[in-house]
């Protein structure tokens, strides 16, 4: 029998727009995967057969009668719990949400239906999809499939987590301070922030965002392979009214030079040897494909960081602050508290500025990336994280802040990020970052399928125990 579960999207589509496999047959052996690798590592925190076999019998139907049954015909894919299915109840990680179920499905998961996906099942984030580490209250602690002792990522941590055990072909994620691309560093996969406008995501279960999360927050694929991650983003793309952000850009932009940046320390980041190995690997790769690697200092990645954190923080304050004490989650109240201490209150004109700012750091990133359409840069400063170490403490905390540079600077400008495995340091993953101008997408596709060509970790893993 096919272990259909260790292939890549892109292959179960082509079996079952074929006919050479149903896609029942896929989701019956993606549920016994779930069966046999979830308990070890906790990713996915709600599924429900019987509903996944019925999308597949759908699809299957669509075939029979001669329909096309979309691009990701019969793609088994989980949802992150923090976005809108129809039916489930929209945690976001908190028991105080635990019974707000959505009426209708966020526009992202409307798309993946629509391009022929069946659901597995829903993965887990941390409480208020706040850290880059994954516990909560109501569903657990997600594990890391390469290493308990080291952390899956956040936000996306359970997505991450699930496609690096086979749990799915596709994982989807969101990301507002690195929670689609830092998950995939730490599980060994890869994983696509996409420009602000690229995705529709809207969740109906509660208000719309304010300005903060509306020009940063961005959903986007998690999967083993860079074609898994082109073939999930271009069904994410479809249109939706819904999303009044959502833009209508080609997949495909104009021709660029191959000229890549690279940079190992922005703005003095501590890039740790390991990771600095893994960059300069990276750009060999690229040498090797043909793309032209000069070692540059990027645009401004700090204050941008900053800003980032103002504007998420402003949103916070606004409300969410009494949720964190109503949900009393000792991580996210120790995370929030040590946010709120690096970040003082603007007032309204600190407001103001802080987006008028904003404006001259994309002016400068887009003017870079006329000369150098790709950027190379880091992940994290540091390999990925022992488990739950930003809540040993507030210096610590400040630790793990100042190794997320990358993560955190980049939503301000709306930009898109591709995280690219690259290998192993023992058993932890390594990878590296991607950066590139609003709406090349597909020029990161592009340098990232050329540095996977070269070799990454190989995946699906067994979870460890």
């Amino acid at each position: 029998m096919t272990a259909f579960w260790r292939l890549p999207a892109t292959e179960v589509a082509a079996l079952v727009r074929a006919r050479k496999a149903s896609a029942t047959e896929v989701a019956r052996d993606a549920l016994a995967r779930l069966d046999a690798a979830n308990p070890a590592i906790n990713a996915v925190v709600d599924h429900r057969p019987e509903e996944t076999l019925a999308e597949a019998a759908r699809v299957d139907a669509a075939i029979a009668r001669g329909e096309d049954p979309g691009p990701m015909a019969g793609v088994p894919v989980t949802i992150k719990v923090n976005v809108d299915q129809k039916g489930f109840a929209t945690t976001n990680g908190l028991k105080i949400q635990k019974d707000v179920i959505a009426a209708e499905d966020n526009p992202v998961v409307a798309n993946l239906r629509n391009a022929g996906a069946v659901i597995l099942g829903r993965t887990n984030t941390p409480a208020f999809s706040l850290r880059w580490f994954c516990r909560n209250g109501l569903h657990g602690h997600t594990r890391n499939p390469w290493d308990p002792g080291i952390t899956p990522g956040g936000s996306s941590g359970g997505a991450a987590a699930a496609t690096a055990a086979g749990i799915g072909a596709v994982g989807h994620g969101t990301d507002i301070g690195g929670s689609i691309r830092y998950p995939a560093y730490a599980c060994g996969i890869h994983g696509l922030r996409p420009t602000l406008g690229r995705i529709p995501a809207v969740n109906f279960t509660s208000p719309d965002r304010h300005i903060g999360g509306q020009i940063m927050a961005v959903s986007g694929p998690l999967a083993r392979t860079i074609a898994d991650v082109k073939l999930a983003f271009a069904a994410m793309a479809a249109r939706d009214v819904r999303e009044p952000w959502w833009v209508d850009m080609p997949m495909q932009g104009p021709p660029a030079p191959k000229r890549a940046a690279l940079c190992v320390k922005p703005e003095g980041l501590p890039t740790v040897p390991e990771v600095e190995a893994a960059l300069r690997d990276a750009a060999k790769r690229l040498e090797a494909a043909g793309w032209a690697v000069e070692e540059v200092p990027l645009p401004p990645l700090r204050e941008p960081a900053q800003l980032q954190a103002l504007l998420w923080l402003a949103e916070t304050r606004r409300g969410l602050n009494k949720a964190i004490v109503a949900e009393d989650d000792p991580d996210a109240t120790f995370v929030y508290a040590q946010m709120e201490e690096l970040c003082p209150a603007p007032d309204l004109f600190g407001f103001m500025d802080a987006l008028q700012k904003r404006v001259g750091f994309v002016r400068q990133w887009m003017t870079f990336f006329e000369t150098w359409p790709v950027a190379l840069c880091p992940v994290s400063a540091e390999l990925p994280f022992a488990d739950q170490l930003d809540v040993e403490g507030p210096a610590v905390f400040r630790r793990v802040m100042e190794a997320q540079l990358t993560q955190v600077g980049l939503p301000l400008m709306g930009l898109p990020g591709l995280t690219v495995t690259t290998g192993l340091v023992g058993r932890v993953p390594v990878g590296v970052q991607l950066l590139a101008g609003r709406y090349r997408e597909d020029l990161l596709l592009e340098a990232g399928a050329a540095i996977e060509a070269a070799g990454v970790p190989a995946t699906p893993v067994e979870p460890r125990v």
